[in-house]
């Protein structure tokens, strides 16, 4: 992209404003549109919030007996674990 690192973590970390420019020169390299990369700024503040379907899940494992809680559980552990050895 032709910038240095310092001012990518000046950027991220909000210290330096985004300019329409460097959106759009982030959104080539990153082979994303300007939409897809500024809403991602936007969404990342709700990212420790889960979702309301999420936490409906949550809510109807919880009304489950015990050991099918768990099992529902290691299911969903499973997952992640693939998850994150495919990353």
């Amino acid at each position: 992209m032709g910038i240095v690192q310092t001012i990518v973590s000046a950027i991220e970390t909000n210290a330096l404003k985004l300019s329409a420019e460097m959106a759009i020169r982030f959104a080539l390299a990153l082979g994303v549109s300007t939409d897809d990369l500024l809403m991602a700024a936007k969404r990342k503040g709700r990212a420790n919030q889960p979702s309301r379907k999420v936490l409906r899940r949550l809510e109807l494992i919880e009304s489950l007996p015990v050991h099918q809680q768990q099992t529902v559980l290691k299911t969903i552990d499973s997952m992640l674990k693939g998850l994150r050895s495919a990353s």
